[in-house]
């Protein structure tokens, strides 16, 4: 109906001025009746009030017609104005002018709210911390870059947190800013600080993610507590050899030799623990955050395994590799998964069979133990195996089945759990498999890049 009124205007105006030229027209009728003025003059002047009549109406219905759409353009299109906006009647055009000035600041006035949504929405998507629009069921509406490399596909596990439920649930009862800190445990545990502010309808979800801050506090003890625990046998064995190439075996050239093979010996042992001890600190402190480069698997393997080649030769260990070199790409930390990949392989090496042989392979098939996805790589080896009993513990720091055994061939009992803390990271998943006198297999599942 609105877009037929202005085709109704012209029409409209004439009969409007058609009416005002009755009044003339009774008029020399009656002059006409009376004698007055004869008929034939009567009917021209009638004629000329009409055609004026007809005029005055095409010139209005034609202004009216403009001006009706020149407002409506105002509601709806401010940006694309009539063509046509010129007004021939004096009241029209002030009104018309008024309208076009009224167009002018609108455009101005959205341009500005425009600029200024663009710079909130660039500031809002490069904020450092998490931020997410809900709407007012919880359901996430926006999120930001930060939060998508966050959370990705854990966003829905954050929002059926208890915590964040009920924090949310409160801002929406009492339209206030609530804080609350929680624990989220999968896949990784991270603390975080959530702040729900409510705007309106919607409501604003900011994290932050406190987990950096807690794991160097944690580090700290713990490197403290394993390091302490760990260096004072080592520690108080070169104290004592030190002693004695002192006194009794200051002129025992042979004692001194084999004492000081010892300490070396011991001060390696040292050197091995307080290296796995920083790499594995460094390791738990990024845990919660996962990795962003892009990594193809296949090369980095083959020089893993190039690099262990001297040590495989001197324990006449044979590697067999089944790596096709097409596997799916992979969001993955290239010195983390190296160092993984090295610690089971060396793993191998040292507990499995001499003379045996390891076995690594790769692929990207479906894997029914798994999530969809992704690459799995399997390390297995033909040694003595494991007894089932030790197979959950054994990712426990300084954790060995045979501690005779892993101090003789150079463990630290941290191999192991470094390797937990790389998968954990990369949002994997680490699978132990082993019999006793058969041998033992971890494999590593790994997720591919999110889509």
């Amino acid at each position: 109906m609105p877009d037929s009124l202005p085709g109704k205007a012209v029409p409209a105006a004439i009969m409007f001025f058609l009416a005002l030229a009755l009044l003339p027209g009774v008029m020399l009728a009656a002059l006409t009746g009376l004698g007055r003025l004869p008929p034939g003059h009567a009917l021209l002047a009638w004629c000329i009030y009409g055609v004026v009549a007809v005029g005055f109406g095409l010139v209005l219905g034609r202004d009216l017609v403009v001006m009706t759409r020149l407002l409506r353009a105002l509601r709806t299109t401010p940006d694309t104005l009539p063509s046509t906006s010129a007004l021939l009647v004096p009241g029209m055009r002030a009104l018309g002018e008024e309208a076009m000035r009224l167009a002018q600041a609108e455009r101005l006035n959205r341009a500005r709210g425009q600029a200024m949504a663009a710079e909130d929405r660039a500031l809002v998507e490069r904020l450092p911390d998490p931020l997410l629009k809900l709407d007012g069921e919880g359901n996430v509406l926006w999120r930001n870059g930060s939060a998508v490399a966050a959370f990705g596909n854990e966003t829905a596990a954050l929002l059926r947190h208890p915590d964040v439920r009920a924090a949310f649930a409160g801002a929406v009862a009492t339209a206030q800013p609530v804080r609350r800190e929680m624990v989220l445990t999968t896949p990784v545990a991270r603390d975080l600080e959530i702040t729900m502010i409510p705007v309106g309808g919607p409501v604003y979800m900011l994290v932050n993610d406190r987990t950096r801050e807690r794991a160097l506090e944690k580090t700290r003890a713990d490197f403290v507590a394993n390091s302490s625990h760990e260096l004072r046998t080592p520690l108080a064995s070169l104290i004592g050899f030190i002693e004695t190439l002192r006194g009794p075996a200051a002129d025992d050239p042979e004692a001194q030799q084999r004492f000081l093979g010892i300490m070396a010996e011991q001060a390696g042992r040292m050197q091995r623990v307080i290296a796995d001890l920083l790499n594995l600190s460094k390791i738990e402190i990024s845990e919660h955050a996962p990795p962003k480069e892009i990594l193809h698997l296949p090369p980095l393997l083959e020089r893993i395994a190039a690099g262990m080649e001297p040590m495989l030769k001197q324990a006449d260990v044979h590697l067999h590799m089944e790596v096709p070199p097409d596997l799916p790409k992979l969001p993955a930390d290239a010195d983390q998964i190296a160092q993984l990949f090295t610690n089971l392989l060396d793993n191998a090496l040292k507990y499995g069979k001499r003379g045996g042989e390891i076995r690594l392979t790769a692929t990207a098939a479906p894997d029914t133990r798994f999530e969809p996805g992704g690459v799995v790589v399997s390390v297995a080896d033909n040694g003595a195996g494991i007894p089932r009993e030790h197979l959950p513990r054994l990712t426990e720091r300084f954790y060995r089945v045979d501690k005779g055994r892993s101090r003789a061939v150079g463990g630290t009992g941290l191999g192991l759990a470094i390797v937990k803390h790389v998968v954990n990271r990369h949002r994997g998943r680490l699978l132990v498999e082993s019999e006793v006198g058969q041998g033992t297999v971890f494999t590593v599942w790994l997720p591919g890049v999110v889509k």
